[in-house]
């Protein structure tokens, strides 16, 4: 993590190091927050901010799904992100909005009402999430024994912070077998989602990735790399998959806005195809790298160039 001066703070701009909270914040003790994040690339006109009214919609939907409204307008979160990626003078990073419950004289019990809604945006120059390497030789991968949490016990559209304990039981299980990153299924044990990351697949030339209704997050990066496809003419299916078909496929990658495509050349120590980066899957990172670094102009429609 590479930080930056100043974080956005419910309307102000305070530096990095006194971006704090109250101890008692209730989104600390109980979960209640969401969040969402945005990469920021490199262009011939200047830093483009990838998606960035889908990101605060996204934050909005996932605060509504918890009964949080949001104290900001959306252009008045637009105008605050462009603002803070402008003055930290970097070309290319990450943002990280959050919108959590806060501290109040009401707030230490497990109700949030009463609890005021806090907003923050902060942003720094942050690599390829899983690590260079990865984006040409891939990652390996395990099936977690976490599964997925679902739609009786949680509501798995929302970006909320209190979901992630379920990818971080993942994450740490994966790691701490030797791997770099989690599968996790779903209750009926088909494909759901990565620890942090959409799932996709190739076989036979057909690119899969698992419904919603697996409980997997409805990716912004999920819905490029189907519109990539759409214009790259790949045949795309979206249906529910099962452990065979991860075993069986002849390409395998994760999206997300940290991860970006990251190729995944083995599972459960099986090698995934040839066991490297697949054809397919090159193909798409290309076409993803190209437009969101402004060079195709059919995908124009992606960014917030910030010079303009």
């Amino acid at each position: 993590m590479q930080p930056t001066e100043q974080i956005w703070m419910s309307g102000r701009f305070v530096p990095w190091a006194e971006a704090n909270v109250h101890v008692l914040t209730h989104g600390l003790h109980y979960g209640t927050g969401v969040f969402d994040s945005m990469r920021t690339y490199a262009t011939d006109a200047g830093p483009a901010i990838v998606h960035h009214r889908a990101h605060h919609r996204r934050l909005r939907d996932s605060a509504s799904l918890y009964g949080m409204e949001l104290p900001y307008s959306l252009d008045e979160l637009t105008a605050a992100t462009r603002e803070l990626v402008l003055t930290s003078g970097l070309p290319s990073g990450y943002v990280r909005t959050i919108a959590y419950r806060g501290a109040g004289p009401q707030a230490m019990g497990v109700s949030p009402r009463g609890a005021p809604v806090e907003v923050a945006i902060a942003t720094w120059g942050w690599g390829a999430y899983l690590g260079e390497q990865a984006m040409t030789q891939g990652i390996r991968a395990k099936v977690s024994s976490w599964r997925r949490l679902g739609h009786g016990s949680h509501l798995p559209a929302a970006k909320a912070t209190a979901h992630y304990l379920n990818s971080v039981l993942a994450r740490v299980e994966a790691e701490e077998l030797g791997f770099d990153e989690a599968i996790m299924l779903d209750e009926n044990g088909l494909l759901a989602e990565g620890s942090g990351e959409n799932l996709f697949l190739v076989k036979d030339g057909v690119l899969l990735t698992p419904p919603l209704s697996s409980g997997a997050l409805g990716g912004i990066t999920r819905g490029a790399v189907r519109e990539l496809a759409e214009v790259l003419a790949i045949p795309f299916a979206e249906r529910p998959l099962t452990r065979g078909e991860l075993y069986l496929a002849d390409e395998l990658f994760l999206t997300g806005t940290a991860a970006e495509i990251t190729p995944v050349r083995e599972v459960d120590g099986r090698p995934i195809g040839a066991g490297a980066r697949g054809p397919v899957t090159e193909t798409i990172q290309s076409a993803y790298d190209t437009a969101v670094h402004g060079r195709d102009p059919r995908f124009a429609h992606w960014l917030d160039l910030l010079s303009a």
